[in-house]
């Protein structure tokens, strides 16, 4: 069932979630409406559902992305350049959250996910890029990790930023400043 769903994605992304109907999830997943409702308590539910797994994939990412051993502000950088990747990767899924970002943070879970996957890492890396002189003191961490996320986001659902070329040249261009450091 889970794989079946990443077919309303697309369907949430074009419409919002208030202007999808359960009948057009049901119908474009291949899932029936009293499974949907079973398992998930309707679209709100299927919307955790994706935005939940986006996270998660986000988290997956970023966690991998910040463990090496580089100073703060590339292992930030590479932060980025993970999220952005996920967000071309799984573009539907991006334009469904910039599309229900404030619905999505009203649930907890969701709040929660977020929290961990994205703003307390980038947070660790700002106090530590401080602490190692590759970043400036910032004022509120908080913030700045919200506006990062934010700004990739929505940069991510952007249509240029999935251009294959595009990413190709992104990719070279932030390997030769991470060798160039």
């Amino acid at each position: 069932m889970a794989s079946q769903l990443y077919g309303a994605a697309e369907l949430i992304a074009e419409r919002g979630l208030d202007g999808t109907k359960i009948d057009d999830i049901a119908e474009v997943t291949g899932i029936l409406k009293a499974t949907i409702y079973y398992h998930l308590d309707g679209k709100n539910g299927v919307l955790a559902f994706l935005l939940s797994d986006l996270l998660d994939l986000i988290a997956g990412e970023v966690g991998v992305a910040i463990s090496s051993a580089e100073d703060a502000r590339t292992r930030l950088e590479a932060a980025v350049a993970a999220q952005l990747g996920v967000m071309v990767e799984h573009p539907f899924l991006c334009r469904a959250l910039v599309g229900d970002l404030g619905r999505a943070t009203r649930l907890p879970e969701l709040a929660v996910a977020l929290r961990t996957a994205f703003y307390e890492p980038i947070e660790q890396l700002l106090s530590e890029g401080v602490a190692d002189g590759s970043l400036r003191q910032v004022a509120d961490p908080g913030a700045v990790a919200m506006s990062v996320f934010g700004a990739i986001t929505v940069a991510g659902s952007a249509p240029r930023s999935r251009d294959p070329q595009r990413i190709q040249l992104r990719t070279r261009l932030a390997a030769r400043r991470r060798s160039a450091s």
